[in-house]
């Protein structure tokens, strides 16, 4: 069974997520489904511009802990959503955590409801948000990205859009969305690709210049005493060792 179900209207394709057992959580499976599609699509010349949603209510849940990505697998997807010549589109209605930030700053525009929250959990883990940085830093509040990087805390759709996390909060998510996909629609192609060129050059400077290090770095932390501890609470449901 797939885990990505994809459709189309107009020119828009959807690629929605649908690994509801781990709740989106980004398994190798799914990271290797989620680049196969997006690839295709940025191929296809009746696609204009793509929409990464989800179902159930948690948009990503960051790594599956049980079958976690290559880091440089899982880097190859963002960069595959920073480098496809359509727009990239995330529609958010639930919870987003960890690599799921990471997808998110990767689109180019992104949406999320009422019912979404957002955390950046690898610290309470013994990790670290370190491929995640790549598309996170470049798009985010340097402020806000050292709260949340250091401390895990929860934070709505409001905080997100403040932060530059994402592009809008909405109360309706697809209204919200309605205007954004009436406007590329009425895009050309060449504008589309050449514009997104233009508005995603530091964040592709960012995985020519850091990605080498921050997969080694994720590897290493990963592979940590700590991190096992982080992790095994976790499946656990307990705390870690280290809290105070």
């Amino acid at each position: 069974m797939k885990l990505v179900r994809t459709g189309r209207e107009r020119g828009i394709a959807t690629v929605r997520m649908d690994s509801q057992t781990n709740r989106n959580a980004l398994s190798a499976r799914l990271v290797a489904e989620l680049r196969e599609t997006l690839a295709r699509y940025g191929e296809d010349d009746t696609v204009r511009a793509v929409v990464l949603t989800h179902t159930g209510n948690t948009f990503c849940a960051g790594a599956d802990l049980g079958a976690p990505p290559d880091p440089e697998a899982f880097v190859a997807l963002m960069r595959e959503i920073v480098t496809l010549p359509k727009p990239v589109v995330a529609r958010v209605d639930g919870h987003v955590r960890a690599g799921g930030l990471g997808l998110l700053a990767a689109c180019d525009i992104s949406a999320a409801g009422p019912a979404s929250t957002f955390a950046l959990t690898e610290s309470r883990l013994g990790l670290a948000p370190a491929v995640i940085s790549l598309p996170l830093l470049p798009r985010t509040d340097p402020r806000a990205a050292a709260r949340y990087y250091l401390t895990g805390e929860r934070f709505d759709a409001t905080e997100a859009a403040r932060i530059s996390l994402i592009t809008l909060a909405a109360d309706d998510v697809d209204k919200g969305l309605t205007p954004v996909l009436d406007g590329l629609r009425r895009a050309s192609p060449q504008g589309l690709a050449a514009s997104k060129e233009l508005v995603t050059a530091t964040v592709r400077e960012s995985f020519d210049q850091y990605a080498e290090d921050l997969i080694a770095r994720s590897a290493a932390l990963f592979a940590s005493a700590e991190a096992r501890e982080g992790m095994t609470a976790f499946l656990e449901r307990r705390d870690p060792a280290w809290v105070l």
